[in-house]
């Protein structure tokens, strides 16, 4: 497999890792990116850009971008602590004080900070969307407003897989006056130079690649590993949290059709490329390049204090979040016990390591059965670790 870009003196065990996930792994086609302290420290590419594609067809560029599921949660959240950061909204108000619909069912009490993190009590819909239904932000913010919560709001948490969409996408509509894709353009991925979008551009689309199921080689000796009884049962069973919360969106939608990837669903549709999702990171912690720094260090550590953690109601193994951030965890490695970020069902993860100054974005055309934590993605992790010290 032929690797290509750049990597910094010291940062070699992540240009090896990266090759091994082609040679061991079985990885198809991906990109790698690091900055420490504002500055591109590993830049690498690799293999097809179409998973369903043979073979050296179209080879994956430098400018590739890829669908990222749920790392897109990330810059949502980034959205909305940013309204925070400049006064436009208030987290410890509720929902209903900007959203006055959401005042219903049983949510009067929902706070902001309930929604960023996962404790709002409505990650599943009684009646799911379509996945046309579910590109109208209208709707789905109509969906989620008439819910009724699976639990207290605020008492406990549970991931909110599809929903997150509406809640984020309709508060920052609320608040700002404009809808979120154009929101985060303007004020988020624009002055960064983030090539990182929530409504893909048509001028754009010949640049993205297509994703798909891609299935793990066989551990060394033959053996797969199996998930934990109790999280395989969550998924096979039609009436639980788990299953019910990912199947919002009924049937699953093609994340390969023009339409859906136009759409703006701040939980599941971002495309990135590796590079636009280290760098929003990197400009989350510092100033990128010299340039546009977006969290204040207030911000940043209001982002990893965490809000919620233990057993997951819908995810059922152990979880851990800050303000609409995964937290370091056994659930999610990242790079240390400060870093804050979200992965991508199956693939993709971006993060930042305020302590260390690291922003790493990780894509990848083939998914895995994996939810928050990714083999490639922990062994780039791993490496970035290694070239530390």
């Amino acid at each position: 497999m032929d690797v290509h870009g750049t990597v910094a003196e010291g940062f070699e065990p992540v240009g090896e890792a990266f090759a091994a996930n082609f040679a061991r792994l079985g990885e198809r086609g991906a990109a790698v990116t690091v900055y420490r302290d504002g500055h591109r420290v590993v830049h690498l590419w690799a293999g097809d850009r179409d998973v369903d594609a043979p073979p050296a067809a179209a080879p994956w560029e430098e400018g590739t971008a890829q669908i990222v599921r749920s790392a897109t949660k990330g810059v949502a959240a980034a959205a909305l602590l940013l309204l925070h950061q400049r006064g436009e909204l208030d987290l410890d108000a509720p929902v209903g004080t900007y959203w006055p619909q959401y005042k219903a069912a049983g949510k009067e009490c929902t706070l902001v900070r309930h929604l960023l993190a996962h404790r709002a009590g409505v990650p599943v819909l009684d009646r799911p969307l379509t996945p046309a239904e579910a590109a109208d932000p209208g709707l789905g913010a109509a969906a989620v407003a008439a819910q009724a919560p699976a639990w207290e709001p605020g008492t406990d948490h549970g991931y909110h897989a599809q929903t997150y969409s509406w809640l984020t996408g309709e508060l920052v509509r609320r608040v700002t006056g404009r809808p979120v894709g154009e929101w985060i353009a303007d004020e988020i991925t624009g002055p960064v130079g983030a090539d990182l979008w929530l409504g893909l551009p048509e001028r754009e689309r010949a640049r993205v690649g297509r994703v798909g199921p891609l299935e793990a080689p066989p551990a060394p000796g033959g053996l797969r590993t199996r998930p934990k009884r109790a999280v395989a049962e969550a998924y096979a069973d039609p009436g639980s949290l788990t299953r019910r919360a990912f199947a919002a969106i009924t049937p699953l939608p093609d994340e390969n059709d023009p339409a859906y990837r136009a759409a703006a669903l701040p939980a599941s549709n971002g495309i990135a490329t590796a590079d636009g999702l280290a760098r929003f990171y990197a400009s989350l912690i510092g100033e990128v390049d010299g340039g546009t720094r977006l969290f204040t260090p207030e911000t940043v550590e209001l982002a990893r204090t965490e809000q919620s953690a233990g057993a997951d109601r819908v995810l059922v193994v152990s979880t851990r979040f800050g303000l609409g951030y995964m937290l370091h965890g056994a659930a999610s490695p990242l790079l240390s016990a400060g870093s804050f970020g979200h992965p991508g069902r199956g693939g993709a993860l971006g993060f930042a390591d305020p302590d260390s100054g690291i922003a790493f974005g990780y894509v990848t055309n083939g998914f895995r059965k994996s939810v928050t934590a990714d083999p490639r993605a922990q062994a780039l992790v791993g490496a970035v670790r290694t070239a530390l010290g």
